[in-house]
This record gives C-alpha cells, sequence and structure tokens, in this order.
C-alpha cells in the first residue's frame, strides 16, 4: 500500500502519518533492505523554505513529517489536517525502541564533543541487554568543506553498520550533508534532528507537556536562550507563522504516488 495523502503547508508537502505510523514506515523499509532520508520540519525550516533551493531540499527527503504546532494548524484551517505532531526529539526515542526491538544499529553524528556520548549512554540505557547505539561522531568545525574530514564520516558510518543515522547539525547542513552521502549508504535511513541529541543527552531540557501541545515550546526556549533565539523567532518565524495562518503561503492538498513505498502494515500500525 502506497502513503498518498500528502498535505503542503508553505510549499513543503508533508505525509500524513502519527510518530508510530513513522516508525514503523521506517523499520518497514529498512525490513525491505531499503535506506531513505527523514526531515521534520518545523515553522522555521518552513520560514526558510521560501528560498526555492532549500524548499527543494525538504521535499526531496523520503518522508517528511510535521514538528510544529503552527504547522499543524495551519494544516487543519486550509482543510487538509495532519494527524499530529513528529518531532526529532521524540523519534529519537522511540525510533530507537523500534530498532532496539528488530535487533537494527543506530548512531548519532553531530553535537559536541561528549554529547553525543551521553545521549548514546542515555538511549542504550532503556534498553538493557541490547547496545542499540553503536557508534557516535562529533566531526569538527567545517568538516562539510574538507574532503579528508568527509572521508572520515564515511569511513566511520561504514565501520559501525548502522541502519540508522541521526544527524543533529541543524537547518539545512544536516539536509546538505544526508542528501550529500544517502547514495554510499543505500540501506541506511538518515534523520535530520537538530538538537534532539543534545536533548536526549539532557543538556537542552524540552518544554514542559502542556507548552507542547499548546504550541509554545518556542516560548519556553526563547526565555532559556533569547540571545540566540530571538531574532530568529521574533523577527523571522512568527510574522511567518501568521502568513501561514491567514493561508496566504498555504497551497493545499496534493495526492500522488509517494516517493517511498510503504507497505500496508506502516498505516496499518
Amino acid at each position: 500500500m502506497l502513503c498518498e495523502n500528502r498535505c503542503c503547508v508553505g510549499g513543503v508537502t508533508f505525509d500524513s502519518l502519527t510518530e508510530k505510523q513513522t516508525v514503523e514506515a521506517v523499520l518497514d523499509e529498512l525490513r525491505q533492505g531499503r535506506g531513505g532520508w527523514l526531515v521534520t520540519p518545523n515553522i522555521d525550516i518552513l520560514q526558510r523554505s521560501r528560498d526555492a533551493t532549500l524548499r527543494e531540499l525538504v521535499n526531496s527527503a523520503n518522508l517528511v513529517v510535521c514538528d510544529g504546532m503552527p504547522v499543524i494548524w495551519a494544516a487543519r484551517l486550509a482543510g487538509t489536517p495532519l494527524p499530529e505532531r513528529v518531532t526529532g526529539s521524540s523519534l529519537i526515542w522511540t525510533l530507537t525502541a523500534g530498532a532496539a526491538r528488530e535487533g537494527h544499529r543506530v548512531f548519532l553524528l553531530g553535537a559536541a564533543d561528549g554529547v553525543a556520548e551521553l545521549a548514546a549512554h542515555q538511549l542504550n540505557a532503556r534498553h538493557p541487554g541490547a547496545e542499540v547505539v553503536v557508534g557516535v561522531y562529533s566531526p569538527p568545525l567545517g568538516f562539510e568543506r574538507s574532503a579528508e574530514q568527509m572521508a572520515l564520516l564515511t569511513e566511520r558510518l561504514h565501520g559501525a553498520h548502522p541502519a540508522i543515522v541521526f544527524c543533529g547539525f541543524g537547518f539545512p547542513k544536516q539536509e546538505r550533508l544526508i542528501q550529500g552521502i544517502l547514495e554510499e549508504f543505500p540501506g541506511v535511513w538518515f534523520v535530520g534532528c537538530g538538537g534532539a541529541i543534545d536533548m536526549a543527552a539532557e543538556r537542552i531540557p524540552r518544554a514542559p507537556t502542556l507548552l507542547q501541545r499548546v504550541g509554545l515550546e518556542w516560548a519556553y526556549r526563547l526565555v532559556r536562550e533569547p540571545r540566540r533565539l530571538a531574532r530568529r523567532y521574533l523577527l523571522d518565524d512568527l510574522p511567518f507563522a501568521l502568513l501561514l495562518l491567514m493561508g496566504t503561503t498555504t497551497t493545499g492538498i496534493r495526492t500522488r504516488a509517494h516517493r517511498v513505498h510503504l507497505r500496508g502494515n506502516a498505516l496499518a500500525a
């Protein structure tokens, strides 16, 4: 069965999947020996994807799921509702748990020195007796511009033999990296996860559940990191979110053949 229902919001086409369905979709592709690429756009990624090159980058992923309540609201107002928010900071736990059940190996790529190791410890602690996260790597700043560093990165991935790689470099760096190395790892699923590795390591706390549900996680993060996030959230993302909710950038539903063959048990889960 194909996942044919897709909702286009702000020029980005989303797969209409719950988090559970997303996990099962990836696991089912792995059962078939197929790799791929998953991206979780939030309002900031949508705002930046007004640039045609970045928009095409996002839309070229195999799975695109919604991370952001304003995107959920915009889709609902357009009459093409998405089922729920699917965040990288949650997927790092649920997809790793799925990998543990099926004997898959996970690799954490990104974050500062020592952070990925701590995240790996926390993730593995959830699955005693089954070391799921088998490798971590935090490449140096500017690694993507060095052929030597990129060769080292791919060598480490090949050596670990992961089925799932979480890439935490932020948008669009992580997506460009994934796009560049995807063909070299045809049986691996890559997940652009932003700050999820830091959150799994408990270096960056998530907002309380209530704030997440009402779409105010951004406000929680802004209070904690005003210098870094004020311009992005208040000057760039907030005006764009208002326009999105007024319908000026929502382009409605498109139904077509999915880029990835998602078997029936993925959507039936």
